[in-house]
């Protein structure tokens, strides 16, 4: 089972992917591409097709069968480049967006389970002021609506998690268990 855990900043994703990994330990965690960027200026076009392209290229690399949960795919840097040009920022770069789409469908047909976790006053997540408020924000309705379109996510079956940590692990647990992935717990013997 492949697994991707999709958000705008801030929004959780870590904690969920480490909380799940401490519970399915068979699973390999791939962390957020934005560690294997070269050094690049401030979050701009650039650097968000340089990650787009690391989440694509990992997840066509992922052999049949891997059980993997990343943090991160392509989506959520496509979503990134449309929310660039949402916000009309200088660094936007319509055609970076336009060339990631055919790339972020191609490795999206390797996703079993598409996570998202979308921005939500419930879960208020505490956030600073040098988080690029407007962009997270951005991100999100542009991730959101991405993720309902077939031809980018293809077979993938997409769920949102909300709530606190331990809800949202319980959610992608059953999940997960939904997509006939693997058990949550392991089954407990019949007596007698």
């Amino acid at each position: 089972m492949r697994i991707v855990v999709s958000g705008t900043h801030a929004s959780g994703k870590s904690t969920l992917i480490s909380d799940f990994a401490a519970a399915h330990p068979e699973f390999e965690v791939l962390g957020d591409p934005f560690e294997a960027v070269e050094e690049m200026d401030a979050a701009g076009a650039a650097l968000f097709a340089a990650q787009l392209e690391i989440s694509a290229a990992r997840l066509l690399e992922l052999p049949a069968g891997a059980r993997v949960i990343a943090e991160r795919g392509p989506l959520d840097f496509l979503a990134y480049l449309d929310a660039l040009d949402t916000l009309r920022r200088p660094t936007r770069s319509p055609e970076l967006f336009r060339r990631g789409i055919p790339r972020t469908a191609t490795a999206m047909t390797h996703v079993d389970l598409l996570v998202l976790l979308p921005l939500s006053e419930r879960d208020a997540m505490a956030v600073g002021a040098d988080e690029d408020l407007d962009l997270r924000e951005a991100m999100n309705d542009a991730l959101r609506e991405l993720a309902d379109d077939g031809d980018l996510v293809g077979d993938a079956v997409v769920v949102e998690l909300t709530g606190a940590p331990h809800a949202r692990r319980a959610q992608l647990d059953a999940a997960i268990i939904g997509s006939a992935g693997v058990d949550s717990d392991p089954p407990i013997p019949e007596t007698g």
